[in-house]
């Protein structure tokens, strides 16, 4: 679950069949002679609500109107995402010049919503990165895994001459690993909403660190004990919208653990609960996300290709989602009322209702989708869009997409170079 699939080139996806290159080229003739490049486009103004679903399959973003629950455009970006910052950025992002933050290749990446062009790139020295913007905008916070074992805090305002540099980095190898990691592995970052700290969950020293987010400094350091004989391989992680609780995956045993931490005093989390697939937990929970009211945690649990509902409250499981294939992620639309999971082994997105806890629709979208995001406003109608998806799909641009990060089965052709 460490480390994406590929084949020994890293390049399984680019090899272009006869009948992918017949049934492409078609599509692209029909559009071209039908006079419809550019048909897919929505003419909703810029300040509509968008869901953004990162392709990692042909390097596409699709569009996704969440009052009409429907894609309204595909875009070529030529790149992917898979644990884009989401938590605070769907209510930040409200103007088409703003940032979508992405983990892109051996870093992050902002883009602007507009455009969907590169604003800055920051390398950080690693393959695995994951981010988060601060409630107040003003910060992105990275982690970055092996083997650069590094936080970082990047200015992420726009008006400022320090856009998109690194303001403040701290160095963790020195803090060791299991086996030949030389250092924690921080995996995933996760911010307190009042803003004054960001929570880590480190997963070759079994650990859970808490940063100050300024000054930028390690807060404290909580050792994660193991419910069987293995280690608690804590790596993902999200607070609740009311601050109170976070929720904890883990790479443990066979089939992984949930925890629920109490975050009373936010800078000294307490271990609540640690759920197992004897509560009823599905099998190798990866991320969640937890709803507006802060009652239930909807965990991505792909290795039974389920969502598993999580009362906070209660500390049990209350259900569990039928997907039908695996996904990692999701992601809110702008009102937090629908939870948007890219499936990404049907290329398809399951919404949930949250109040209901039921799928409500099922969106197909592009190939091998896995990263999902959300903002107020939308990009620009683009009448040469549908010619450059379709080149994209055919894998005939230029340049091949840059990948990103993916556990499992993401198809994304991603090496995680030591």
């Amino acid at each position: 679950m460490l480390f994406p699939n590929s084949d020994s080139s890293g390049d399984a996806d680019s090899r272009l069949s006869r009948r992918r290159m017949l049934a492409g080229g078609l599509t692209a003739g029909v559009a071209a002679s039908a006079g419809c490049v550019g048909s897919d486009e929505s003419p909703n103004p810029d300040d509509s609500p968008t869901v953004f679903v990162f392709n990692t399959g042909d390097g596409t973003v699709s569009l996704i109107d969440p009052t009409e629950d429907s894609v309204v455009g595909t875009r070529d970006i030529g790149r992917s995402a898979s644990f884009p910052s989401n938590q605070f950025t769907p209510t930040l992002t409200d103007q088409v010049t703003d940032s979508l933050w992405l983990n892109v290749g051996r870093g992050v990446q902002a883009l602007e919503v507009d455009s969907l062009s590169e604003q800055r790139r920051i390398e950080t020295g690693s393959g695995a990165n994951w981010l988060e913007q601060t409630p107040d905008g003003a910060h992105v916070i990275v982690s970055a895994r092996e083997p650069a074992h590094r936080q970082f805090r990047i200015d992420a305002d726009a008006d400022s001459e320090t856009f998109g540099e690194v303001t403040a980095e701290l160095d963790r190898r020195t803090e060791g690993g299991r086996g030949d990691r030389s250092g924690p592995g921080p995996c995933d970052i996760t911010v307190h909403p009042d803003g004054e700290y960001a929570y880590v969950p480190d997963i070759y020293s079994d650990t859970l660190t808490v940063l100050s987010v300024d000054p930028f400094e390690i807060t404290a350091q909580i050792d994660v004990d193991p419910v069987g004989t293995g280690p608690a391989r804590p790596w993902m992680g999200t607070v609740a919208p009311d601050g109170e609780t976070l929720l904890v995956e883990h790479n443990e045993g066979s089939t992984g653990t949930e925890s629920i931490w109490d975050l009373s005093d936010p800078a000294m989390p307490v271990e609540r609960v640690r759920l197992t697939a004897d509560d009823g937990l599905g099998s190798r929970p990866l991320t969640n996300e937890i709803d507006a009211d802060s009652e239930r945690g909807f965990v991505f649990t792909p290795g039974s290709n389920d969502v598993t509902v999580i009362d906070l409250d209660g500390g049990t499981v209350q259900t569990r989602l039928d997907l039908g294939g695996s996904a990692f992620v999701g992601t809110w639309d702008p009102s937090h009322s629908k939870l948007y999971v890219p499936v990404q082994t049907n290329d398809e997105v399951a919404v949930i209702n949250p109040e209901t806890t039921e799928i409500v629709e099922r969106i197909s979208v592009g190939a091998n989708p896995y990263g999902a995001t959300s903002a107020q406003v939308r990009p620009a109608a683009d009448s040469t869009s549908t010619m450059q998806v379709a080149i994209a799909r055919l894998g005939l641009r230029a340049e091949p997409a840059e990948t990103t990060y993916c556990i499992g089965n993401c198809a994304c052709n991603h090496q995680l170079q030591q």
